[in-house]
């Protein structure tokens, strides 16, 4: 019904313009409904006052979205709290990369937690000038990164890593930056005695002396994955379901800190070339885009952590798209 009045009267419209594309037919019916576009030259008061109305509500709506989107104040005072600084005032997610000399934090050849084949200087790279670049944020100065005193900070704690690579080399340099503040490295081990490796799903590097864990979850999608039905569409060889989060979360929600990451994996070539298509409500969604099919991913999680994780407690990041480490930067 809507549908339908909406269309006669869009046609109706059309007609007395005389067609889409088409130059309008001055009529002094038109000419009476357009009056404003007939009015004498000039502004006039109302027009001021129209104007300055409408510039005050876009100024309005643009600074509210910018506070709440740019200036929120509550990812600046988990930054505080980490460092142990005053800097709720600073937005420390906008800045740049800096050279520094003091840097890395870490000799990645030392470290027994960081993977052979994203260690370039051991696999031949001779430069260094890579590795010393720190980041600034526009309005303040970080604290140099202090092992010793984040390790105090994270006594007796959890800290989950859940996602893709991306994740997991974030998860291996913390745990190197960390290793840097520990009097016997004897004292940090991986708990089931596993190399590291992106074929196992679970990984947790124990620091013994501080009571800390520090684990990594791969979930690539975040959402659950399973093999497609044996007498399904024959293009069809597995399934995201769209709205169940994946099997492993129910291993996530006890954490004192909870890092989450995806958005690689979501392309073409990683998910239909491969016949992964996706599911919502157990019905198979084969027009659906990789950018829907996300939305609702992420909506699904989202709601996860709203329901299942004590916010009180557990500090929540998301991050998003990195630079892939299998291009040139």
């Amino acid at each position: 019904m809507v549908s339908g009045s909406f269309s006669r009267s869009t046609s109706a419209r059309l007609a007395a313009r005389g067609g889409v594309g088409s130059p309008r037919v001055s009529t002094p019916g038109a000419a009476h409904r357009n009056w404003w576009a007939a009015a004498p030259s000039g502004p006039s008061i109302e027009r001021i006052a129209l104007a300055f109305l409408l510039a005050s509500l876009a100024l309005v709506l643009s600074c509210a979205l910018y506070l709440y989107f740019f200036r929120h104040p509550g990812r600046d005072r988990v930054v505080a709290e980490f460092a142990g600084e005053s800097l709720e005032s600073c937005d420390v997610f906008d800045g740049i990369w800096v050279p520094d000399e003091r840097y890395p934090l870490y000799n990645s050849s030392r470290c027994p937690f960081a993977e052979r084949g994203f260690n370039c200087l051991a696999n031949g790279r001779k430069d260094t000038e890579f590795l010393k670049w720190r980041w600034k944020p526009r309005g303040c100065n970080l604290p140099r990164f202090s092992a010793r005193a984040v390790l105090e900070w994270l006594r007796g704690k959890r800290v989950v890593f859940v996602g893709d690579s991306m994740s997991r080399t974030q998860w291996e340099s913390f745990i190197c930056m960390l290793m840097t503040g520990v009097d016997d490295p004897k004292t940090v081990y991986e708990v089931n005695g596993n190399q590291i490796s992106k074929t196992i799903r679970f990984l947790g590097v124990r620091f013994e002396s501080f009571n800390l864990s520090v684990e990594f979850f791969r979930s690539v999608f975040l959402v659950q994955q399973i093999p497609a039905l044996r007498h399904g569409r024959r293009r069809v060889r597995a399934i995201l379901k769209l709205d169940k989060l994946d099997d492993l979360s129910q291993k996530w929600a006890d954490s004192d800190v909870l890092i989450f990451n995806s958005g690689h994996w979501w392309t073409a070539s990683k998910l239909f070339d491969m016949g992964c298509y996706f599911e919502a409500g157990g019905v198979l969604k084969l027009g659906t885009s990789i950018n829907a099919a996300f939305k609702m991913a992420l909506e699904t999680w989202a709601s996860w952590v709203k329901e299942r994780v004590d916010l009180r407690r557990t500090r929540v990041f998301f991050r998003t798209y990195e630079p892939s480490h299998w291009r040139l930067a």
